[in-house]
């Protein structure tokens, strides 16, 4: 029998107002915050000390978080209802298996990612005892111009979508992010030729991807892509492999986007 969470009440306050405070709460945790004290909480989100201990405690009983040991922590409905998300379990059905297939010829970490707004989205990731990387996780978000799933996708995205990113700025993570906007559209351009994209070290100096965007018949629905560092992962060898587990992922889309 399935239970159901319990339904709580946000008294004296309006919907709007109430959800924003659970936003700004929720918005408090990433993968360096994944758990915050009360304190915590009130320091990453400016509300009031005893706003921020009614909406969190709310939440807890929501089981929109969780709190253990005076800690506070995102709760399993969350995960729950985000598992539910029908992008992520379309894509994500089409592409697994094409995944585990690079996965068990490489033995390097395999991701799926879609565009969200200027970032990239990391939508399922495959790693077993090597892995490359720790910046990426599902759920997680990187910049769409340093990353080779991420530009993967960006070559493919609308012209608009480009120039936002140039002009949010191109910023510096090691010593081979592109910063030169002419530079960063060539390369698009090839990629948009090829099929291909690569990271040598861009975001995370020791990481280097080769990815490949999941493109059908109705358009840009993601990327997949194989990630290792240089001395475990000759990534330049693996774009056949990459662009075929796209190719495939792509026939499986139903109603890709």
């Amino acid at each position: 029998m399935t239970t159901q969470p319990p339904t709580v009440g946000l008294t004296g306050d309006d919907d709007r107002s109430a959800l924003g405070r659970a936003e700004s709460l929720l918005a408090a945790f990433d993968a360096n915050h994944q758990s915050l004290s009360l304190a915590g909480l009130v320091a990453r989100t400016n509300l009031p000390r005893t706003t921020t201990y009614r909406t969190a405690e709310h939440m807890v009983r929501l089981s929109w978080l969780m709190r253990e040991n005076g800690r506070y922590a995102i709760g399993r409905r969350l995960f729950e209802i985000s598992s539910l998300i029908a992008f992520r379990m379309q894509l994500r059905e089409a592409a697994l298996p094409y995944m585990q297939d690079l996965y068990e010829a490489t033995h390097a970490t395999v991701h799926l990612a879609v565009r969200d707004n200027l970032d990239v989205l990391y939508a399922e990731k495959i790693s077993g005892h090597r892995r490359a990387t720790g910046a990426s996780r599902v759920g997680g978000r990187l910049p769409l111009y340093c990353t080779a799933v991420g530009k993967a996708i960006l070559a493919h995205s609308p012209q608009a979508v480009v120039d936002a990113v140039i002009d949010a700025g191109l910023v510096r993570y090691t010593k081979t992010t592109c910063t030169n906007p002419g530079q960063l559209r060539a390369e698009l351009g090839v990629i948009r030729r090829t099929g291909l994209a690569y990271d040598h070290g861009e975001y995370e100096a020791p990481v280097h991807c080769v990815a490949s965007p999941i493109v059908g018949p109705k358009g840009l629905a993601g990327a997949v892509s194989v990630t290792g560092t240089e001395q475990t992962t000759r990534v330049n060898s693996l774009g056949y492999a990459v662009r075929m587990a796209a190719l495939g992922a792509a026939r499986d889309v139903p109603d890709a986007k």
